[in-house]
């Protein structure tokens, strides 16, 4: 049956390849309106796809044949959806009310979730209203976050799109091990006002611990030894190692939290401090909205099955290895990073489930850069180039700035308009006829001034960018990420792929400390080694 499905979604595509979007909404008078959806405040516009209303009940078919509902349901009861690891993926019961009950594996957990975000809370609190001090007695005036991967990327969106611009307590965060990220982290702090937050799910991830032994050395140089505890807080499933560390406290989260889907956990600690509670109970309640919009709406009207489709349409039907995103929000620029990790470590696989082949593309090349600064980069690839890239438009339709505001959406929606309109060379030489050119002019011109159009796109426009939106928008694209697994037939809750280049780091890094390669090295990277080392 999904072999099957799979034929007719690719069939379907081949018919598709050459229809033009825009004249499907004359052709189908309901487009707009069935391909419009809102949910947890997301207002979400997929009329812009290539698909075809035949196009798009192949793609429903294909749900239908994968199973997403009970796949879905699978995720939501605590099964062990993450099959080369036996875990359950459970991101939903950080974010769901008090009272909830989610268990992992049959394991309840709703309390244990309960009871960190009490002890986060109160944590938050006392630090906030200066009751919770340093080792001098001062209040903290600033977070030093540190982690990596989704013990960064997270927490370092959150604390981007929500941060009041004068904040009380200020955040920094540092991933990079490279020396030149912490170094500028720590311009202008003072040791006796910072608080360090180490996030490592393992507290062996070698970047951040690294990164945390710098910290301790510059912590070192102004607070007594018996003080620095109160200075160093782990965020960890391995409790007991954060606190051979150093750490003074730790807050925990369990192994059936994946890092990409950590953010709802003590893992964004920085946040609740910087932001206050009331700001990040706002996000858990929107992604949980969320959540039940996922858990409830028909396949049709679901926003997270209907965006993974529109990528399954480009990516498998039409042969679309890439896809854009554009968040015309300051605020929102770190959006497309998230995205990155969350989608490509969590669907660049090529293998099913059953360790067979994949045999057809997973995930695309997933980039971008807010608007409209990728306007004046990329998109200019994006219009005239060969290959086609859908894009993703995300809009906010006011904020707290006094400025004025619609020429940001102004140019998002013209984007879209224009990515789907295009400009015939027809067009092109009558503009330039109409300018004042001459004929030959005009001739010469009109091929580099045309632009091919029917190009997708989808806009996710929201009110407002609050505490609620955000979680709302980050859940949509983590259920999406889940839906599309399902419909690759792969897991998308390991990431074996980052540990290959880290067993063979250490083993250079041996080669390293002896001044000799091993013999097994291949010749460029023993050539490459001596000339590092010499």
């Amino acid at each position: 049956m999904p072999h099957t499905a799979w034929t007719e979604l690719e069939a379907a595509a081949r018919r598709d390849a050459d229809a033009r979007i825009q004249d499907q909404f004359t052709a189908d008078p309901h487009r707009l309106a069935r391909l419009t959806l809102d949910a947890a405040g997301l207002h979400i516009d997929l009329s812009k796809q290539s698909w075809t209303q035949t196009g798009l009940d192949a793609a429903l078919a294909l749900a239908r044949a994968r199973d997403v509902e009970g796949r879905r349901a699978a995720l939501f009861n605590g099964e062990a959806v993450n099959l080369t690891e036996d875990r359950a993926v459970l991101h939903p019961a950080l974010r769901a009310p008090n009272g909830a009950d989610f268990r992992a594996l049959g394991e309840p957990v709703s309390a244990e979730v309960e009871a960190v975000r009490a002890e986060m809370k109160a944590y938050a609190e006392a630090l906030r209203s200066g009751n919770e001090t340093g080792a001098s007695g001062r209040p903290f005036k600033t977070v030093l976050h540190i982690g990596i991967g989704g013990s960064d990327l997270g927490p370092r969106l959150i604390w981007d799109a929500l941060r009041p611009l004068d904040p009380a307590i200020d955040l920094r965060f540092v991933a990079n091990i490279d020396p030149r990220d912490m170094a500028e982290a720590l311009i202008g702090l003072d040791p006796e006002t910072t608080l360090v937050i180490v996030v490592s799910k393992t507290f062996t991830t070698q970047e951040t611990l690294a990164n945390a032994a710098l910290a301790k050395v510059w912590l070192a140089t102004a607070l007594p030894a018996e003080g620095m505890t109160k200075h160093f807080i782990g965020v960890t499933a391995a409790p007991d190692k954060a606190a051979a560390f150093g750490c003074g406290r730790a807050f925990a989260f369990r192994d059936w939290v994946g890092g990409r889907y950590s953010l709802w956990s003590a893992v964004s600690l920085s946040c609740v401090i910087g932001l206050g509670w009331d700001a990040f109970q706002g996000f858990l309640d929107g992604a949980a909205t969320l959540d039940r919009h996922f858990l409830e709406a028909p396949l049709e009207r679901n926003a997270p099955v209907m965006l993974a489709l529109a990528e399954i349409y480009n990516v498998n039907g039409l042969h679309r290895p890439a896809r854009t995103v554009a968040p015309y929000a300051h605020a929102l620029r770190r959006l497309p990073a998230f995205l990155q990790q969350l989608e490509m470590e969590s669907n660049g696989k090529r293998v099913h489930c059953d360790g067979s082949p994949a045999g057809r593309q997973t995930c695309p090349v997933v980039f971008g850069e807010a608007g409209t600064n990728g306007q004046h980069a990329f998109f200019q690839q994006i219009h005239q180039g060969p290959q086609v890239v859908p894009s993703e438009f995300i809009i906010v339709a006011s904020t707290d700035q006094r400025t004025l505001e619609s020429p940001l959406w102004a140019n998002a929606l013209a984007q879209g308009q224009a990515l789907m309109l295009g400009k015939t060379e027809t067009q092109a030489r009558a503009e330039l006829i109409a300018s004042g050119a001459s004929e030959d002019e005009a001739d010469r011109l009109a091929p580099h001034k045309a632009f091919p159009g029917n190009r997708p796109s989808t806009a996710i426009l929201m009110e407002r960018l609050t505490p609620q939106t955000l979680g709302a928008l980050i859940a949509l694209y983590e259920h999406k990420t889940f839906v599309e697994g399902v419909l690759w037939d792969i897991n998308s809750f390991d990431q074996w792929g980052v540990e290959l280049g880290k067993v063979l780091a250490k083993a250079l890094l041996k080669d390293a400390a002896t001044g000799t390669p091993s013999e097994d090295l291949d010749p460029s990277t023993a050539d490459l080694l001596r000339r590092l080392t010499t």
